[in-house]
């Protein structure tokens, strides 16, 4: 049987949620917005829902917005603050080189409609430092958009300290959640305006996620001042129209609640599986890629000398699930962009192999075992 690492990419949803989605999909199945007992319930389910999710980062019920996951969530935080900035001149937006497609395809989107947008890199390590945002930093600065955790390397990025950096000046902090929420709790309780979530990351189906706008009393309470970028109903603050998905709802607040009651778990068995799999492949040549001193124990990057990383991976498909970058552009073949942003030479973005796991969901891997096929295919290609 094939093993699943490849859990940066989607995860499998939890037997738990999948019975929770079940039960609201079969038994409370109203509208949330039908003004009958059926969509009551329906609607105090997700208004549960929402104040407990709000509640994870630190935030007000309504602060947060459901959406269909963090690619959503990203375009209408990115692109839902441009009729603000041209309307103020504040055109300017920092972020980074090594951000999801899903950040810098909206940027690029406004880049076309004449903002400057800084794309910082980062370097070997593949982190970002506060110093060098706050170096850019402008009066006309609306933006700056960083992820929390890097969906290829696993790398933490300094969200909470560019956060309270950021606190005391006009300009807005968005963070994209997308492989940091659950993993890296406290991070994302720091005053960050606006938080993208995805569910199917930690165990919730696909097709779901969360907005958090957050209030700041320096800018007159205000949330940051988005608009819509789809029409069609009211709902959620009308900045995302639609009929609410209560069963995928109610999966995401199972689904973080688990990763929160377990969480200290999951972190133990993450570190154990990455150190056992580190040693087992110690007698073969191979780097490991960002800063390994603020990277979360479930995402690897390794790059192994002298391989290419396609047919290595072609090799590794009767063994293990992998990817060779992001699951949105790995069918492309083309060098990470993550790793040519960090500086990585063309030969040793093209060679990355990322293996990710959510422990609990391998119950029945021998890492030893995938440890010794690596080695040994590494030996023949």
């Amino acid at each position: 049987m094939v093993t699943y690492l490849d859990a940066a990419a989607t995860t499998r949803v939890d037997q738990r949620v999948a019975d929770v989605v079940l039960h609201w999909m079969t038994t409370e199945y109203g509208n949330a917005g039908s003004r009958h007992e059926y969509g009551a319930r329906a609607k105090r389910g997700v208004e549960r829902a929402r104040e407990y999710l709000a509640d994870t980062v630190g935030a007000e019920p309504d602060e947060l917005i459901f959406t269909s996951g963090a690619t959503e969530s990203n375009n209408i935080a990115l692109l839902g603050l441009a009729p603000y900035a041209e309307r103020t001149g504040r055109r300017h937006i920092i972020t980074s080189a090594i951000e999801h497609k899903a950040v810098l395809e909206p940027l690029q989107h406004l880049a076309d409609r004449g903002f400057e947008v800084d794309f910082l890199k980062p370097g070997p390590s593949g982190r970002i430092t506060v110093e060098a945002v706050m170096e850019r930093l402008r009066p006309d600065t609306l933006l700056v958009s960083l992820m929390h955790v890097n969906n290829e390397t696993g790398v933490i990025q300094p969200v909470a300290d560019l956060a309270r950096e950021l606190f005391s000046t006009s300009t807005y902090l968005h963070v994209d959640a997308a492989q940091g929420y659950g993993k890296v709790p406290g991070d994302l309780t720091a005053p960050i305006d606006m938080i993208s979530i995805s569910g199917h990351k930690i165990g919730a189906p696909k097709g779901v996620g969360a907005l958090v706008t957050r209030r700041r009393e320096e800018l007159d309470d205000e949330r940051p001042p988005l608009e819509p970028i789809m029409f069609g109903g009211g709902q959620e603050r009308k900045l995302r129209p639609g009929t609410l998905p209560v069963p995928l709802i109610m999966g995401l607040a199972e689904a973080t609640r688990i990763f929160e009651t377990e969480h200290a778990q999951w972190e133990a068995a993450a570190r154990d599986l990455r150190s056992r799999f580190l040693a087992g492949l110690a007698s073969t040549r191979f780097h490991v890629n960002g800063d390994q001193d603020h990277v979360v124990p479930h995402i690897i990057n390794l790059s192994f000398e002298d391989v290419d990383a396609e047919a290595f991976l072609a090799g590794l498909n009767g063994l293990v699930a992998v990817a060779t970058g992001s699951a949105c552009t790995s069918a492309s073949y083309t060098p990470s962009h993550v790793l040519r942003g960090m500086g990585l030479p063309d030969e040793a973005a093209s060679n990355g192999l990322r293996f990710s796991w959510i422990p609990a969901q391998t119950a029945d891997l021998d890492i030893d075992e995938l440890a010794r096929g690596v080695v040994k295919l590494r030996r023949h290609s």
